[in-house]
């Protein structure tokens, strides 16, 4: 099983949305867990994961993590090229390293160079950013690069993108 994470926030509040699969190039079926939270910690730059973590971990409480295969979150493993955790690292630690985490980026923020594979999909000039802990890297990218979907964001991240902004 596959789990994919995003977080809006509105209002002070965070509407976290997870959708869970089992292969990587599902299109359609697929489990939708979600969750509202109130009074929501402020955006902090560089600290994103202090907003966005809890949020992910209250949900997965309510989630059998027995058959995970990997995590997919909107955002940077690491940040920098000395290994600094980024939400995904976070998350992995948080997990006790159990659980393998990919890191799906859509802008180019974090300053790492080498942890990082660029992937370009469909007729896009603009990348997707793949990092990962827990999963070597290049298998990581195989991964995300043969979800289903023709254009950028793979079919399942787009519509997880969509869910999390329906309120």
């Amino acid at each position: 099983m596959i789990l994919a994470f995003d977080t809006y926030y509105y209002d002070g509040k965070a509407k976290t949305v997870c959708l869970e699969f089992e292969e990587w190039n599902e299109s359609k079926n697929f489990k939708i867990h979600e969750e509202i939270i109130d009074n929501v910690e402020e955006y902090i730059p560089g600290e994103f994961y202090k907003r966005e973590l809890p949020c992910i971990i209250s949900l997965l409480n309510k989630i059998d993590l027995t058959h995970i295969e990997a995590i997919v979150v909107d955002g940077f493993v690491y940040l920098d090229d000395e290994k600094k955790y980024g939400l995904g690292g976070r998350l992995y630690e948080q997990l006790k390293h159990k659980i393998p985490i990919i890191g799906v980026a859509k802008t180019n923020f974090a300053a790492i160079e080498k942890d990082k594979l660029a992937l370009v999909r469909g007729d896009s000039k603009k990348p997707l950013y793949i990092t990962a802990i827990g999963i070597a890297l290049d298998d990581a990218f195989e991964k995300v690069a043969s979800m289903a979907g023709e254009y950028r964001f793979p079919t399942l991240l787009k519509e997880l993108d969509r869910l999390t902004k329906e309120l």
